[in-house]
């Protein structure tokens, strides 16, 4: 039984796994368009994109979770995030293979992230839905895009 109302999350792919954020941190979600690389940056920052006059690092998330680039292709977008960072709110685009949708999640359909057997850290996982489809993983944005972290951003700004 499912009390009280869900939060909605983006639904989006890398590769065969199906990942999802709270929309809460979305800005807006971009087709691909070229981005401009910078150099020695880490290998999981593909470029910056202008956004409306802002300049934005991208982050490949395949590449942050260990895994090949991503690959262009038709459906790749930039979703852009604000995350959390100490008092701030820091404007970060992240790289995914496509969009699905946004999903209403309730916090009783949202199981505990894996000990073992995930490809990706367990300290970005919230948590795993499960769904008709199959799973879907519930990224925590704060581990997975931790400016503390990515601290090799501080360049790119």
């Amino acid at each position: 039984m499912n009390r009280g109302t869900g939060e909605q999350h983006l639904t989006f792919g890398l590769g065969k796994d199906l990942f999802a954020i709270s929309i809460g941190h979305i800005r807006e979600i971009l087709q691909f368009e070229s981005l401009t690389e910078v150099p020695l940056t880490p290998t999981y920052v593909r470029g910056v994109l202008n956004v409306r006059g802002a300049v934005v690092p991208v982050i490949d998330l395949s590449v942050r979770f260990g895994r090949a680039p991503t690959s262009v292709a038709k459906r790749t977008c930039v979703v852009i995030l604000e995350v959390p960072a100490e008092d701030e709110r820091v404007v970060l685009g992240v790289l995914v293979d496509q969009v699905n949708e946004v999903l209403e999640l309730h916090q009783d359909a949202i199981g505990p992230a894996p000990t073992f057997g995930s490809s990706v850290r367990p300290d970005f996982v919230r948590g795993v839905a499960k769904r008709e489809s199959g799973f879907t993983i519930v990224l925590d944005v704060a581990h997975v895009l931790s400016v503390a972290e990515l601290a090799g951003l501080s360049g790119a700004h």
